[in-house]
């Protein structure tokens, strides 16, 4: 494999799509295989972070992961994309993994009902149903053009982290890693009424501390 220090532009497996690189694989094509680790590498980290607790637990579910494709990838046919697949597999032994360890309640145990859906957290307002604080107006600063200063970055990230699991689950796999529904429902055990539910509220919960942090505090 090639060093992380090497940039993108530079190795010869940049630009190619995953399809691309998946074939080279099956053809014995190294470079193709680190192509693919460190194009969906961070990834995974993330995804198995979601079901175990530790970081070292973590790294080694997505070793295994990666072990696995390479001795499955041969017979991967493309029925689904290489993503989805690459994600079940990690999924399937990240679960394997937190039995062992111990966190064994799914997401679907955690996941809101579809009546506690809410447009605006209910507690946002106050007895006579006036905004506590109302929301902060975005004015010419486009969601888009805020995220990229460095503080207002380590204000999502940070409430990201902050959310509950399968809310923040949910909004990973959304967001961050653009999965469709279905992908998601299946890979955390689901329902898509509660995939619905979790993202709106992760989402909610998301700009509510970035609307608290441009106006300076809660």
């Amino acid at each position: 494999m090639r060093s992380a220090t090497v940039s993108d532009a530079a190795t010869p497996w940049a630009g190619a799509d995953d399809a691309n690189l998946v074939s080279r694989v099956q053809g014995g094509d190294r470079d193709a295989f680190a192509g693919l680790v460190r194009r969906h590498g961070g990834a995974l980290l993330r995804l198995a972070r979601l079901f175990v607790r530790e970081s070292s637990v973590a790294e080694e579910v997505v070793q295994d992961t990666w072990m696995a494709v390479l001795e499955g990838i041969g017979a991967f046919e493309g029925r689904a994309s290489f993503k989805t697949w690459l994600y079940r597999i990690l999924a399937n032994r990240a679960r394997t993994r937190a039995v062992r360890e111990g966190r064994t309640v799914p997401f679907s145990a955690l996941a809101e009902r579809e009546g506690d859906e809410h447009a605006v957290a209910p507690d946002r307002f106050d007895a006579g149903g006036r905004w506590r604080a109302p929301p902060a107006e975005w004015t010419d600063e486009t969601p888009e053009r805020l995220a990229l200063a460095a503080e207002t970055r380590a204000v999502m990230e940070a409430a990201v982290q902050a959310l509950p699991p399968a809310q923040r689950a949910v909004l990973v796999l959304r967001d961050e890693d653009g999965l469709e529904t279905e992908e998601i429902c299946n890979l955390l055990g689901l329902t898509v009424t509660n995939q619905r539910v979790l993202l709106h509220r992760a989402r909610a919960r998301v700009r509510q501390a970035l609307e608290e942090h441009m106006r300076g505090g809660p």
